[in-house]
């Protein structure tokens, strides 16, 4: 829908134009609950000094980006054409040598929390091949799906609540389910 030529709600129009949209926003409208939970979290709880990036975002062929970087179609055509799970050196290759320069940016204290999927290898075989014992998921992750864990990052936002962290090395990434969250009303 978002890639038609000929959508004309707001967002598909903007990412046919030389500017493009946020990746935050084209993210959040492609993934919906999940996207914007790890969004909203890594905004109200994301640390670094200065005016230093708080969330990157994971893309398929070219690293890390910021969630206000501008992508147009052409982009979100060329992040389709690359499998991450497979683990295609198109997405490993960048995504390596953007962890190799946020390490670099880091203080010898810094830890980096992921909130992506921890259950494969698609992430955390590449981030903790460069950032080790820096790399961090909150432990509540273990057993939810997606939109579990989107639904949890959202809940976590409004109470302002953050979530315990544990290193992924090491870790059991996976288990079992936990019970559903409590329904808002």
């Amino acid at each position: 829908m978002l890639l038609n030529p000929n959508a004309r709600f707001d967002l598909a129009e903007r990412l046919r134009t030389d500017r493009g949209a946020p990746l935050g926003e084209v993210f959040s409208f492609l993934s919906g609950l999940y996207f914007r939970g790890k969004l909203a979290y890594a905004h109200a709880f994301g640390r670094r000094r200065g005016d230093a990036p708080r969330a990157y975002v994971i893309t398929t062929d070219r690293g890390l980006m910021l969630p206000g970087a501008h992508v147009r179609r052409e982009d979100l055509l060329a992040f389709s054409g690359v499998d991450i799970a497979a683990g295609d050196e198109r997405y490993v290759a960048p995504l390596h040598a953007a962890a190799e320069r946020l390490h670099a940016e880091l203080t010898p204290r810094s830890r980096v929390v992921l909130l992506g999927s921890i259950a494969t290898g698609k992430y955390v075989d590449t981030l903790t091949r460069v950032l080790g014992e820096r790399l961090l998921f909150p432990a509540e992750f273990v057993g939810r799906g997606d939109m579990s864990r989107g639904g949890l990052l959202l809940r976590c936002v409004r109470e302002q609540r953050e979530l315990e962290y544990q290193s992924v090395l090491g870790a059991v990434r996976r288990g079992k389910r936990p019970p559903k969250l409590e329904p808002r009303r």
